[in-house]
């Protein structure tokens, strides 16, 4: 009889290792409000710090994250921290509180939604009220809006909420936590763009573990303020006063339902990062991200930005007299939602994108066309 052979399979081993993962769960859990993102940047930097040689905060929270702080010539990476919420705006007599939004917050998903409002005795339970089905009428049904959408945290007047530490500007964000889907997807509130946060971190630490030397400065940048008009990027650009960026973003994955490839393009999950071009991308620096990708086998994806990226991409480029930048996009579906989605193999390709880059950059590079 013959001997039968035992078979095995290897199981390919994870791109992150267990700190990353723990990382990157609590990072995405944690809230980062525009305005007020001190507690992730604190996250941030914790993790970010034993792969670098020294940091910088800035007044308004941005964090950088420094290798080689004595080299002339500085590269930036970049993403930034902040996400969407909504302020306090109006409390009425009876307890109900009407909002503001912080940055592009979506009233069409706020219905039945949790929230957690942030005040200085701690947070505070609250959720979006909705009528129910059976009192609403299908004919002339309202839907969510900025004027009819509210808050109810279970008061009977306003006193209430103010005995809870409540107050007009205080700051609130869904209670939405993250998991993993089907062991492909990563799901969460603020993927947009902390999810940018962690792959630049993750680029630090392959830096640290693969034992890489660099002859010029690389400047690990978390910018606050993005999602009400690339301002922390903006002043971060000036204190670095970098000779390239290279900055991280989202971009809208178009292969779901109801989205408009004519308008946003032919974009899926799950197909590689997402070049850009438009005005504010430096061609050769591109070229070479292209090129970089070719030669490491990435797949990836193209699109148009026109006038602008709407990403920090933006203020980088356009500071200090014009800086080299470009951005390297990760698709995700339900922008602006508390379920955004981001494909695990399309995270890990963008950090391997942006390290691989980053090797190829040679010390005083020169991004001129003419010369």
């Amino acid at each position: 009889m013959a001997k039968k052979t035992k078979t095995t399979t290897t199981k390919k081993k994870s791109f992150y290792s267990e700190t990353s993962m723990n990382f990157l769960e609590t990072y995405l859990n944690n809230a980062s409000p525009t305005g007020f993102e001190t507690p992730g940047q604190q996250l941030w930097l914790d993790y970010i710090r034993p792969h670098v040689d020294e940091y910088m905060v800035d007044t308004y929270g941005t964090v950088v994250g420094v290798i080689n702080p004595q080299a002339k010539y500085k590269v930036v990476i970049e993403a930034h921290a902040d996400e969407i919420s909504w302020f306090v705006h109006y409390i009425t007599i009876d307890g109900f509180i009407y909002l503001r939004r912080n940055g592009g917050s979506d009233h069409m998903i706020a219905p039945s939604k949790r929230v957690n409002i942030h005040t200085p005795k701690g947070i505070v339970k609250g959720l979006f009220g909705w009528p129910a089905i059976h009192v609403r009428t299908a004919e002339k049904e309202e839907t969510p809006t900025m004027k009819n959408i509210f808050l109810d945290v279970g008061a009977n007047s306003k006193k209430d909420v103010e005995d809870m530490g409540i107050h007009v500007g205080c700051v609130a964000t869904f209670d939405d936590e993250f998991m993993v889907l089907n062991d492909r997807f990563f799901v969460g509130r603020a993927l947009d763009n902390r999810i940018g946060g962690f792959m630049i971190a993750e680029v630090a630490r392959l830096l640290k573990e693969r034992k890489d030397k660099l002859p010029f400065g690389v400047y690990f940048t978390n910018s606050v303020q993005e999602e009400i008009g690339l301002r922390g990027a903006e002043m971060i650009a000036h204190r670095i006063n970098p000779d390239v960026a290279i900055v991280t973003d989202v971009c809208h994955d178009s292969s779901t339902p109801m989205m408009n490839k004519v308008r946003d393009g032919e974009l899926a999950a799950g197909k590689g990062p997402v070049v850009s071009y438009g005005p504010a991308v430096q061609n050769n620096l591109l070229k070479h991200i292209i090129d970089v990708a070719s030669k490491n086998k990435i797949e990836i994806q193209r699109q148009v930005a026109s006038r602008s990226t709407g990403t920090d991409t933006d203020a980088f480029a356009y500071s200090n007299m014009g800086v080299a930048s470009a951005l390297i996009s990760l698709p995700l579906r339900y922008m602006h939602t508390t379920v955004e989605m981001v494909d695990k193999n399309d995270v890990e390709a963008v950090i391997e994108l942006i390290y691989a880059s980053l090797k190829a950059i040679k010390n005083g590079q020169d991004w001129r066309y003419i010369k």
